[in-house]
């Protein structure tokens, strides 16, 4: 038999069981505000939720949602009515969650002052992180970190990463200035991801919030056009360019210039913006990632809603379709889009790349042509498509959008910008721990400091930048602490059942009502009964069963009763040896223990449901459910 493999916890083993928020790049307490929802407590989870994150109720609607990825309750072997275990359970629809509790406590519906000083004045009460906007203003009143006198910072950019670099720059004392060369400010929240998805009431809300903070958005304002870049270095202390990468790439295929044919990002701006896009109604969308998936229904929706058709016209020439290099299997967009552009008629098309773009003698687009693409990454991963050029099809279609990938425009550079060094055209050079350019007192976030991301990863750049100006300025370094506790649950119980509650879907409107109207929202969300029957099914990570060995008299009835079998007696001489745990033997036994006649108890966590069958069946009291709780702080050094 092979020896098994253990992990000895060590000081922040706990702390990192809560997979959900050690995955949120701005460490969010997702089971906090989960478990508030499940409790009936609103308002608290709100809060929770906002702390460390300025567009909370973005989130709620469009973020990627890596809480979810991680999240433990996804990898439970779930038990079927016989008693079986099956494939492992879903995760909880955290995302979903967010959304419910913004839309009753956010600034969509409390208004903008009300946030401010709930948000200010709220100390969460187990997982709190020095990313708390609360913990950033205690510690700045309080004097451990120094509060700015007023120095001036330009950002260029009021996208996620730009306004929430100018959100911690506020409450961190500076004056923050931000230039956006668009006529709306947040950037592709606005101009990329369509309003079936994100009601542009609420990131006027979100947005408000950051303006009250005492923020300048100065929108229409273009660096390298109204202003230079090195008129901004010479006018403000520092300057963190986060202008994102907005301009669409092309493939450079024969027959690619001219018109007919559209750039994604350049589609998505122009219906955000309520201009009219001169795309027939035969359409083929090039890409397989989130963006091709919005490119692609959003004209389908322009040409659902074009009273200028008849229903008959409509239905026999109208069509969009979408090709894409990889599989089904492995297309990069989200599973939800593919099946809600599946319902809603997008017709997909997997495997194939794209040779020609196909024009008459007048120059019109007439079709585009593919190969049959029979790989798209080899055998490390990396991108290497291979073709077989035998065989090809050609689709008729009157317009071509490419989604197949964005770049920013650094052109400002040239007018005061030389000592920003680039690696490629339009890719700085960024430290990654600070996000400073090699000029002085320039600094970079979101998409230029990371590539393209999820929205909460440009989130956590602009709150990084933020934090790398105040060092750079006030010539202290910011550091947080944590202070952790282990809390005994004396009498921790579940809700009755909640291991085998199955996720509750998020509601979705109809397909043809979806279509109704360019704007009809696809997801309806939750009801309050659905929310709190979602989040009962939370593991609550937190809390975990801690073992006292000097207790322990080796009866094995804790694995007897345990639903999931996640915990093992085993001798000491069956498992893997290792330096912790060797370690963790010579201090208990000492160096000439025998391994045999020792026994350890190995716990699974991916299988621990953290439903209190062993401590409840522990004869001495050897077992403990015991909750995981922290506080950071913030001070300057």
């Amino acid at each position: 038999m092979n020896p098994l493999r253990v992990e000895v916890p060590g000081e922040a083993y706990h702390r990192e069981l809560i997979s959900c928020q050690v995955a949120c790049p701005v460490h969010t307490d997702a089971r906090g505000y989960v478990r508030a929802i499940a409790e009936g407590r609103f308002e608290d989870a709100y809060l929770i939720a906002r702390g460390p994150n300025p567009f909370a109720s973005i989130c709620g609607r469009v973020c990627g949602a890596p809480c979810e990825t991680a999240c433990r309750r996804g990898k439970v072997p779930r038990v079927d009515d016989d008693g079986a275990f099956v494939a492992a359970d879903r995760p909880i629809a955290i995302r979903a969650l967010k959304r419910f509790v913004c839309e009753l406590h956010g600034p969509e519906a409390s208004g903008t002052g009300s946030v401010l000083e709930r948000v200010e004045n709220f100390g969460p009460p187990l997982a709190a992180n020095a990313e708390e906007m609360a913990a950033l203003l205690n510690a700045t009143l309080d004097g451990r970190v120094r509060h700015a006198n007023g120095q001036r910072v330009a950002i260029i950019g009021a996208g996620p990463a730009g306004l929430s670099a100018a959100h911690d720059l506020a409450l961190l004392g500076f004056k923050p200035v931000v230039f956006e060369s668009e006529p709306v400010p947040a950037g592709m929240l606005w101009l990329g991801v369509p309003a079936y998805r994100l009601p542009r009431a609420v990131i006027e809300r979100e947005v408000g919030v950051i303006r009250a903070l005492g923020v300048d958005i100065r929108c229409g304002v273009t660096v390298g056009r109204d202003l230079t870049f090195a008129g901004l270095r010479r006018d403000f202390e520092a300057v963190i360019i986060a202008v994102g990468a907005k301009s669409s790439r092309g493939l450079g295929l024969p027959g690619e210039a001219g018109p007919g044919v559209f750039g994604g990002v350049d589609i998505l701006r122009a219906v955000s913006l309520g201009e009219r896009v001169q795309a027939g109604g035969d359409v083929v969308v090039v890409g397989g990632g989130n963006v091709a998936y919005d490119v692609a229904r959003s004209v389908l929706r322009q040409i659902a809603f074009d009273t200028a058709r008849t229903a008959a016209r409509m239905a026999e020439t109208s069509r969009v379709r979408l090709v894409s290099l990889e599989g089904l299997e492995e297309m990069p967009a989200d599973t939800m889009e593919i099946l809600e552009g599946d319902e809603e008629g997008v017709e997909r098309l997997n495997g194939w790349g794209p040779v020609e773009i196909l024009r008459d003698g007048d120059g019109r687009v007439t079709g585009i042509r593919f190969r049959r693409c029979l790989r798209v990454y080899d055998e490390n991963r990396r991108f290497a498509p291979l073709y077989d050029d035998a065989d090809q099809i050609t689709l008729e279609c009157d317009s071509v959008m490419l989604a197949v990938g964005q770049a920013p425009r650094l052109d400002f550079l040239d007018d005061g910008g030389a000592d920003v060094e680039q690696f490629r055209p339009g890719w700085p050079k960024v430290d990654p721990k600070t996000l400073a350019t090699t000029a002085q007192g320039v600094f970079a976030a979101g998409d230029l400091a990371h590539g393209t991301r999820l929205l909460i990863d440009a989130v956590a750049s602009g709150k990084a930048a933020a934090r790398s100006v105040y060092e750079y300025l006030m010539g202290a370094r910011l550091e947080s602490h944590a202070v952790t506790s282990h809390l005994i649950e004396h009498r921790y119980r579940r809700e009755r059942g909640y291991e085998s509650l199955r996720r509750v879907p998020v509601p979705l409107a109809h397909p043809e009502d979806r279509l109704s109207h360019p704007e009809a929202l696809v997801e309806t969300g939750y009801t309050q009964e659905q929310a709190m029957r979602e989040a009962s099914r939370c593991l609550d990570c937190g809390v975990t069963p801690v073992f006292d060995g000097a207790r322990c008299v080796l009866c094995g009835g804790c694995a007897d009763v345990c639903p999931t079998l996640c915990l093992k007696l085993v001798p000491l001489s069956e498992m893997a040896a290792s330096g912790a745990l060797t370690s963790a033997i010579e201090a208990t036994l000492g160096e000439d223990a025998d391994l045999d006649q020792h026994s350890a108890i190995l716990k699974d966590e991916d299988r621990c449901i953290r439903c209190a069958a062993c401590a409840m069946r522990c004869p001495v009291d050897a077992i403990t459910m015991e909750r995981v709780a922290y506080t950071s702080e913030w001070s300057c050094q």
